[in-house]
């Protein structure tokens, strides 16, 4: 979800900038609430969720420092992506643990992506900079 959906890293630079007391600003309430959507995300999640190829899922990984980002992201989904995908929302801090044939996410590793037993699409990387070459991956 952070930084494949919605712009963690640029919320928290200008958190960090605003309130420098604060090193750890995604402990703040509201953080995982306000986050803006990447560019393109809404309507590729609308592209997969329509497509009857796939069927889509939100796999976050929680902030342990913030015990409400679970209520924020799972508000954040309701709010940009609808009841539908609140319905498909899986918080788990081992991405490792769940079955998928694809993983799209801003690491490799860290919260259990090397153990995924399906195919990972590095999203950010040279290969997968954008939501528009994840969906020519996807063939969609």
């Amino acid at each position: 979800m952070d930084d494949v959906l919605c712009n963690y890293k640029v919320a928290h630079i200008k958190a960090l900038k605003q309130s420098p007391d604060v090193p750890y600003p995604q402990s703040q309430r509201g953080f995982f609430a306000n986050l803006e959507p990447m560019a393109g995300a809404l309507s590729a999640m609308e592209k997969l969720y329509e497509s009857r190829i796939y069927d889509p899922y939100i796999l976050t990984a929680p902030s342990p420092l913030n015990p409400l980002c679970y209520t924020e992201k799972r508000l954040w989904v309701e709010q940009w992506l609808g009841y539908k995908y609140v319905e498909r929302l899986i918080i788990s801090p081992n991405k490792g643990l769940l079955i998928g044939d694809v993983l799209i996410d801003d690491h490799t590793t860290g919260n259990g992506q090397d153990q995924f037993g399906g195919s990972l699409i590095h999203y950010g990387s040279q290969r997968f900079p954008s939501w528009e070459s994840v969906l020519k991956e996807l063939n969609l």
